[in-house]
């Protein structure tokens, strides 16, 4: 019997739901909020020719599926093949990233190494005894002089909080036990290193000609192909659930009106929960409030490439500097030479804010005003020449990263029960949709496999059982926990 399906945004999670129900000959709907761009955080956006990603998006996964699907979406000639490269910088200097600490001392300098290597002798000699918090736990593993030059500033960036008040169980979770000798031990012998290649670090990934937004542009083609409709600039405003029928009607703030037995939801939950009529108990609506989320800026700024700029090959940049307010430098044609017009004559380099939408400050700056601070930073990096710019571009992303404070846990389970028991057709899917911080491989199996249990009629896969890398867990072997994805960073209690 066919179903009819309506999907809630045309991201990750959102396209590859509609792709595999239309393979499954389900009827599908998908309402994009945005005029233009499909792809949610993970489209291209464009402006005079350029390219620009929101934030920087790897295809690579450890699910064979999940790269399977990749290939089977993209045209095998548009994915190339990228080596990884990142780097940290401070100071004026750029050190690898992973941290080479041979490398990164000598690049210090000899006074400022002594001064590292005597602070991390005092703190294997005198560490916290039981360190609570980011700053006494990463303290402890490299020394506070490291600490500050290497995790402190972007940690704080990124986050909005001291790190004196992020937990140390979050630093133990992200660092992954490494200290200042486990890391000379390895980068001295390599060959000594045990276990899988971590997946924050691989060598090497795929990518879009023309950036990820290429991907999901053509999976929309391909749904569009196949039968399914795609309706642009239509923001949901309004869910009305029949439970006699257990079916659907979804209203848009520009007057059009969906029916289905089923709907699919990538809105982040705290948006998702006011709009359901009849409305969910007050529990589950000040649950869904309470959900935070970090916000993000990306200002795209274009220039002429001239001699007197540092050759970078990175991908992306990390800015440990707090003499300025960016987090992280994306260096677009290093993601592909196709993002950039005029290949080794102009560059574009995308800069990233992470702030809070709810607070004055970045947020609330005029578009000029941000591209001029974007501007003065680089030429403050030394990335560039004031006189070689040629445009610039803001973009503001809400809810780019779901936070995961003391209570989130509680909340999310709260919202789970009450949904699944009085609303069994609603199915919550990827980053927003479900509140976990996760890549958009784990947002694609949590769509893939929402698709087969709405085909089979049944619940035959606990959405929330997929871990961290895309890989379904069975009961009783996976993580029962909301979290069980990239770590976050949670208060001291």
């Amino acid at each position: 019997m066919e179903q009819s399906v309506i999907i809630i945004g045309a991201g990750p999670a959102g396209l590859t739901a509609a792709y595999r129900l239309c393979q499954l000959g389900c009827r599908v709907t998908v309402l994009e909020a945005d005029p233009r761009y499909v792809g949610g955080i993970s489209r291209t956006e464009e402006h005079d020719g350029f390219r620009f990603d929101i934030g920087g998006h790897r295809f690579y996964s450890k699910s064979p599926e999940i790269e399977a699907l990749w290939t089977e979406l993209c045209e095998p000639e548009e994915l190339i093949t990228r080596q990884r490269s990142s780097r940290i910088y401070y100071r004026g200097k750029f050190f690898s990233y992973p941290l080479r600490p041979v490398e990164a001392l000598c690049g210090l300098g000899l006074a400022e190494s002594m001064r590292c290597g005597l602070s991390y002798v005092a703190a294997r000699l005198r560490p916290h005894p039981e360190p609570a918090n980011f700053e006494q736990w990463v303290s402890n593993q490299f020394g506070s002089r490291l600490y500050q030059i290497f995790f402190k500033t972007y940690t704080e960036k990124v986050w909005g909080m001291p790190c004196t008040e992020i937990s140390a169980d979050w630093a133990a979770q992200r660092i992954k036990g490494l200290n200042l000798y486990r890391a000379l031990v390895s980068a001295l012998f390599p060959h000594k290193r045990k276990g899988g290649q971590i997946k924050t670090l691989i060598d090497s990934f795929r990518y879009p000609r023309l950036g990820p937004g290429q991907l999901w542009e053509q999976c929309a083609e391909k749904v569009r192909a196949m039968g399914g409709e795609i309706h642009m600039g239509q923001r949901v405003a309004q869910l009305s659930y029949a439970a006699d029928t257990q079916s659907w009607e979804v209203g848009t703030e520009a007057g059009q009106s969906h029916s289905g037995a089923h709907v699919i939801s990538t809105a982040a939950i705290g948006d998702l929960a006011p709009m359901i009529e009849p409305a969910p108990s007050p529990t589950v609506r000040e649950a869904a409030g309470a959900l935070s989320y970090r916000d993000f800026i990306t200002v795209a700024v274009m220039a002429r490439a001239d001699q007197s700029q540092p050759d970078l090959s990175d991908q992306w940049i990390y800015i440990h500097d707090p003499g300025v307010q960016v987090g992280r430098v994306q260096n677009y044609s290093a993601w592909s030479p196709d993002m950039v017009p005029g290949a080794g004559e102009m560059l574009c380099y995308g800069l990233e804010y992470f702030c809070f939408a709810r607070e004055e400050g970045l947020w609330a700056m005029a578009d000029a005003d941000l591209e001029r601070l974007a501007i003065d930073e680089l030429v403050t990096l030394g990335l560039l020449e004031r006189e070689s710019v040629t445009g610039a571009k803001v973009v503001r992303q809400r809810k780019a990263y779901p936070v995961y404070d003391e209570h989130y846990s509680q909340h999310v389970a709260t919202i789970r029960e009450e949904l699944a028991r009085d609303y069994p057709s609603l199915h919550l899917v990827g980053r927003n949709g479900m509140h976990k911080y996760n890549n958009q491989d784990h947002s694609m199996m949590t769509a893939l496999l929402c698709a087969e249990n709405i085909a089979a009629g049944e619940t035959k896969y606990d959405l929330w059982q997929i871990n961290e890398d895309a890989a379904y867990g069975e009961a009783g072997e996976a993580d029962h926990s909301v979290s069980g994805l990239r770590a976050v960073p949670t208060r001291v209690e």
